[in-house]
């Protein structure tokens, strides 16, 4: 445009030699030209011979930031601009006499508030029209590509991948790490550098995050080329398009190896015993504290075992210091062989060694007597005999218990443990006790009970005692046969005593099956006479001897032995035995198969479902005795004992009352269908000589 306005003034000049008329002229064309210029989308200025201003399009203005009339006539550009660029001007603007063009001069525009823009500068010359581009964004792409290539060749490995994880570029980072070549990594899923020390889970979880959350970091172990094994930091994120699709990853790793080994070994040393390698007292305290806070959630309980080795001074000062080092290491070896994966073996000093079990049961003394086994395992282990450096020797232990309790700290209850201990090495060595003289007398009468239940077995202490069974008129049609315990010193004790610890241990097994044999046997004698040979038995079955694999084998085997009519025989199953063990149904219809009936035993206490009963071979419901005896008092009971007569004669069973003790129950039974009873009302429990002698008389 500067070129046409030259030639038109030119063409002016020549036609008409007025002065005044070219001026005029030249300024209209003049002010045409600032007026296109004035909102263009770039900046525009016309300077003087001395650089002032003469004209300033709006845009080039805001840039400044000054007035127009202050700038116009009274401001120089050279003013605007930084030192350097100030020198790069006046290069220009002053030694270029004939104003020849400028092109893509790049310079840096301050404006009123000291914000520097940088811009490019061109002109037809340089005292006349120049526009101005603003390079700002450029400048910013510029220096963030200049960015992202010296991070690229940082320190760190870096390499990025397409959608997939295939390799499209990797640094020189990436090579002095991993060994591989930029050229040996292009086309390959970043997983050819996997040394196989994470399952297929860890992948997928960091697949999820990447997915889900457009990023993921963490620890990896890899492997370099050379096959030596590395742990790196690796940070992945994605990269997306505008439709915010991934279109590729980048990764950027470390090499923290010899971090992560320093930092092992501080743990090491700040946590684990250096001579037995065991978890010290410090850790050991965080272990206890984590399960303590581990039973209140899931309802079990713990224990701490203090393991305290007897007379170990003598063996240092008679064999030395380094056979006493060699002895704490191999009980230390002792100790984690015998201890589960969820319980921790700790040396809390010297010769004291801390067993940590989890996961008891949530039952004290239950929990006590398992505490209790694990103690005496460990004083057997540690009794046998020692082979150090050519030495042949014995050192017994002492063990110290306390349960985890609600109150329990972990502080505290290696003061229990350490208490017991002094206590307990006052009398005696190679000794097993507990902090709480209760608990300790609770578990030592177990534990008699447990070793009188074997002997009971071996020696034929258990007895059956028989409760008749009558019909409506109170003839005898059977009994139910219960279990007694005659032990020699305490006299006769009754199941409920001793039957929980029999099913805790396993006993009550072999003393269910005892059982089952002896009620056979009484069946067998009783078919020799007239009077007793239509009785029916009743015998209780527990849950164990229900579960075992060989149950039906066992009851097919037992009454092909005796010889018995499997009839007469009937099993009682408490109500949720017979809806809780999911092969319950399979082995009583085979049971039943052979004649033998089933009874359901406290009906009305559990769950039942209606559907599942039906499915049973039952031939009898018993109804427990807490509904009878509150017949009378609850008229709830009342309803319930008629609803279970009802279902049973509609499901084709008889019903037995149990627990009848006066003529208003029988009363009430009878009249709403209930044909047979058992309670005090018609006999207690008594020997077998002492039942027979009733039915004589009945």
């Amino acid at each position: 445009m500067a070129n046409e306005l030259e030639l038109t003034l030119r063409t002016e000049i020549s036609d008409n030699t007025d002065a005044v008329v070219v001026n005029s002229k030249l300024s209209a064309l003049e002010l045409e030209i600032d007026a296109a210029y004035e909102h263009a989308p770039f900046g525009s200025h016309t300077l003087d011979d001395d650089g002032i201003f003469q004209h300033i399009n709006t845009l080039e203005l805001a840039w400044i930031g000054y007035p127009r009339d202050v700038l116009i006539g009274h401001k120089s550009f050279l003013d605007f601009l930084t030192p350097i660029s100030q020198i790069i001007f006046q290069k220009y603007f002053f030694n270029n006499t004939t104003y020849g063009p400028i092109k893509n001069l790049e310079l840096d525009l301050i404006s009123i508030d000291g914000t520097v823009r940088p811009i490019l500068l061109n002109s037809i010359g340089v005292k006349h029209r120049s526009v101005i581009f603003d390079m700002t964004q450029a400048k910013q792409h510029d220096e963030k590509q200049r960015i992202a290539t010296a991070a690229f060749n940082s320190v760190s490995g870096m390499f990025i991948t397409d959608r997939n994880g295939i390799i499209l570029q990797a640094n020189n980072a990436f090579t002095s790490l991993t060994g591989y070549s930029e050229h040996d990594a292009l086309g390959k899923s970043a997983h050819f550098l996997s040394a196989g020390q994470h399952d297929q889970a860890f992948y997928q979880s960091m697949w999820e995050s990447l997915t889900e959350l457009g990023s993921w970091q963490g620890e990896i172990i890899n492997r370099r080329k050379n096959g030596q094994i590395f742990t790196e930091w690796l940070s992945i994120s994605n990269v997306v398009d505008v439709h915010g699709v991934t279109t590729h990853y980048i990764g950027n790793f470390i090499d923290i190896t010899t971090s992560k080994a320093a930092e092992s070994e501080a743990i090491r040393f700040a946590y684990f015993d250096q001579l037995t390698q065991l978890p010290n007292r410090r850790l050991l305290l965080d272990r206890i504290a984590r399960e303590l806070t581990n039973a209140k959630h899931s309802g079990l309980t713990g224990a701490v075992l203090l393991i305290n080795l007897d007379k170990f001074k003598i063996i240092n000062d008679t064999l030395g210091h380094e056979v006493g080092d060699l002895l704490l290491i191999e009980v230390a070896t002792r100790l984690s062989n015998i201890s589960s994966a969820t319980d921790c073996v700790a040396r809390l000093n010297g010769d004291e060694f801390v067993l940590l079990l989890t996961k008891l049961d949530a039952k004290p003394l239950e929990a006590a007597a398992q505490a209790r086994r694990e103690g005496e395992k460990v004083i057997a282990v540690l009794n046998a005999p020692y082979q150090l450096n050519g030495n042949k020797f014995y050192c017994t232990a002492s063990v110290s218990i306390d349960l985890f309790s609600e109150s329990s700290n972990a502080v505290e209850l290696l003061q229990h443990i350490d208490f017991a201990m002094v206590q307990s090495k006052k009398t005696d060595h190679n000794t097993l006790c507990f902090f709480d003289s209760a608990t300790q007398t609770a578990v030592t009468n177990r534990a008699i009970m447990e070793a009188g239940l074997h002997r009971g077995l071996i020696k034929n202490e258990f007895t059956l005692y028989f409760q008749p069974q009558v019909n409506q008129q109170r003839k005898f049609i059977g009994a139910e046969a219960l279990l007694r315990w005659q032990h020699p010193i305490n006299g006769l004790i009754l199941p409920e005593e001793f039957t929980p610890l029999a099913e805790d241990t396993g006993l009550i097994s072999p003393i269910g099956q005892w059982v089952l044999e002896s009620a056979c046997a009484q069946l067998k004698a009783w078919e020799k006479n007239e009077l007793t040979m239509h009785l029916q038995l009743a015998v209780n079955i527990s849950a164990h001897q229900l579960r075992q694999d060989n149950f039906i084998a066992k009851v097919q085997q037992l009454v092909s032995d005796s010889a018995i009519n499997p009839a007469l025989l009937k099993l009682e199953l408490t109500e949720s035995m017979a809806f809780n063990i999911e092969d319950a149904i399979e082995k009583m219809v085979a049971i039943n198969a052979i004649g033998v009936q089933f009874s359901i035993d406290d009906f009305g206490t559990g769950y039942a479902s209606l559907s599942k009963l039906a499915k049973l071979p039952l031939s009898q419901l018993k109804i427990d005795k807490s509904f009878v005896q509150n017949i009378g008092i609850h008229p709830t009971d009342a309803v319930i004992i008629k609803t279970i007569i009802i279902m049973a004669y509609t499901l084709g069973m008889n019903v037995i009352a149990e627990g009848v003790e006066t003529e208003a129950q029988k009363a009430f039974l009878e009249y709403y269908g209930c044909l047979f009873f058992q309670g005090y009302l018609f006999g207690r429990p008594m020997p077998i000589d002492e039942f027979e002698a009733l039915l004589q008389t009945n």
